[in-house]
């Protein structure tokens, strides 16, 4: 069984919406509020080169695509396969699309069917409502977190007001000279 890992950045009080840039008022948070500090972002580096896949909702799809395959810094993550869950895209125009070695999931079973078979890790960027919903469907095996410093107070968040309980390990921690910390936690079952 393949482990599924979202990560995301996060302010303090639970948002990921638009960190680095779309239609949240505070669009691009983790840049224009946070000074920069290349050790915080060690585990975005490592998370692709331990990644065999990539998970995307088609909202976080449509705005990674047409940047994404230019960026020699995502190299890793062009080449692997990519997989969104949609029931609207179209696959054809996805698995011809720009950014290569793209498929189309339609559900949660089929995400749930992706996990059972053999590969490394499956890596979830962005992507706040595919997240909420794995997590309610016990898919998630493992949150990637970067906390920001900055509460936004409005915006999508990360676990959804009517989710369930869910216990957490901690097996990773940082701090950074900017105010980031890095907490990677396992689901406990």
């Amino acid at each position: 069984m393949r482990t599924l890992i979202v990560t995301e950045f996060v302010s303090l009080d639970g948002v990921v919406d638009s960190p680095g840039g779309g239609d949240h008022p505070h669009a691009g948070w983790t840049f224009k509020d946070v000074a920069f500090d290349e050790a915080a972002y060690e585990l975005k580096g490592r998370e692709q080169l331990e990644a065999a896949a990539m998970l995307l909702g088609r909202v976080s799809y449509d705005e990674f695509a047409p940047v994404w395959p230019t960026m020699e810094e995502f190299k890793e993550y062009n080449e692997m396969p990519k997989y969104v869950v949609s029931t609207t895209l179209d696959e054809d125009a996805v698995a011809n699309g720009p950014w290569q070695h793209c498929h189309v999931l339609r559900s949660l079973d089929d995400v749930a069917a992706l996990k059972q078979g053999d590969g490394g890790p499956i890596i979830v960027h962005g992507s706040a409502t595919l997240a909420q919903g794995l997590a309610k469907a016990g898919l998630v095996d493992r949150y990637h977190l970067l906390v920001f410093p900055v509460t936004l107070g409005s915006g999508k968040r990360l676990w959804a007001d009517d989710a369930d309980k869910t216990k957490l390990a901690l097996v990773e921690h940082a701090s950074y000279a900017n105010g980031i910390q890095m907490a990677v936690y396992d689901v406990a079952r």
